[in-house]
């Protein structure tokens, strides 16, 4: 079953609000997007002093309503914050703990984290920021556990990202488990983005000069996923990079931000999603085109990183739904063949 009604997103404005930050969320979440073939975020522009709101560069916002309106919102952006260290004004923060206890998702955008820091709402959970800012917020908030280098840390309801472009990523990852990878990438195309970008990767990389002419990094990767159906060694990565499996390794991670194996394991899983969603060939097939030599190593894989079964996934994002045996297979083996999903 497809989602029918993804919610409200309120997106907060402030006076001094950050505007490239809110201009993401509005970006992602209020764009018409008729293409798509789904009904969209129904986005309201929440004030936090008041129904007018100026930002950086002379852009006065006006907002629909007051912090109250939180009250109804299934997403709430935070798009940074204009003090680090100011605490906002109480009403907000009531209303996003209040938010978050019935059960709705924050998402905020670089300094944002800071809301939820004063908010309380951190506490005991990891978070992240602009990397220029992790200190500051692990100072402010010592019961938070601050990643140091990552994108974006998603535990429980909240969604923390790191700089402002961060927020995109962060942005693309919700609008992917509340519709699927299908539309999450037709999104990222209209951005002119990648698609998926997962939130251990690094906040910055450095961009290596390349020690051969000719030879760059997006041509391997390019390579590598022309061919994800087969085995693909580093040895044979390095290879056609022209470089030394050492070397290659140490250029891979500082021009990508990961590992070849943790990249060609999320390239693995995001061409599983795209089977899963728009064809009915059996988890098997889908498995052997994504390079797993079992079904089973695949289904564990999928329900790891995914969070699900790959035939829950296809019920819920396919557009054929999944066949009689993949859920009589899933009811008998799911309890103990998968465990539970720790997050």
């Amino acid at each position: 079953m497809r989602p029918t009604d993804p919610g409200i997103v309120a997106v907060l404005a402030y006076d001094g609000l950050c505007t490239f930050e809110y201009g993401i969320a509005i970006e992602l979440f209020d764009l018409d997007r008729p293409e798509l073939g789904v009904p969209w975020y129904d986005c309201r522009i929440v004030g936090v002093d008041g129904r007018e709101a100026r930002g950086s560069g002379g852009v006065l916002v006006r907002a629909q309503a007051g912090v109250a309106a939180l009250r109804h919102a299934r997403t709430i952006v935070v798009p940074g914050w204009r003090d680090r260290a100011e605490r906002p004004p109480e009403p907000l923060l009531r209303e996003l703990r209040r938010a978050v206890g019935r059960g709705a998702r924050v998402l905020t955008i670089c300094s944002g984290a800071f809301v939820l820091g004063y908010a309380g709402l951190l506490d005991g959970r990891r978070a992240t920021t602009h990397w220029r800012y992790v200190a500051e917020l692990r100072e402010r908030f010592p019961l938070v556990t601050v990643a140091d280098d990552v994108l974006y840390v998603e535990d429980g309801p909240l969604l923390t990202s790191a700089g402002s472009a961060a927020g995109m990523d962060a942005g693309l990852h919700l609008i992917r488990r509340d519709f699927g990878a299908r539309v999450a990438n037709m999104v990222a195309r209209r951005l002119v983005m990648p698609a998926h970008r997962e939130g251990g990767q690094a906040q910055y990389v450095e961009t290596p000069v390349a020690p051969r002419p000719g030879r760059t990094m997006s041509q391997v990767l390019d390579w590598a996923r022309a061919r994800l159906d087969a085995p693909i060694a580093i040895e044979t990565l390095a290879e056609r990079a022209a470089m030394s499996p050492r070397t290659f390794l140490r250029h891979f991670e500082a021009s990508v931000g990961t590992s070849p194996l943790a990249w060609l394991q999320r390239e693995r899983m995001a061409r599983a999603r795209e089977l899963l969603e728009s064809t009915t060939m059996p988890v098997a097939h889908v498995a052997a085109q994504c390079g797993y030599g079992s079904p089973e190593t695949f289904r564990v894989a999928f329900r790891r990183i995914v969070g699900v079964p790959p035939g829950a996934y296809r019920a819920r994002f396919g557009r054929g739904g999944r066949n009689e045996r993949e859920e009589r297979d899933e009811r008998a083996g799911a309890p103990t063949r998968y465990g539970i999903l720790a997050r």
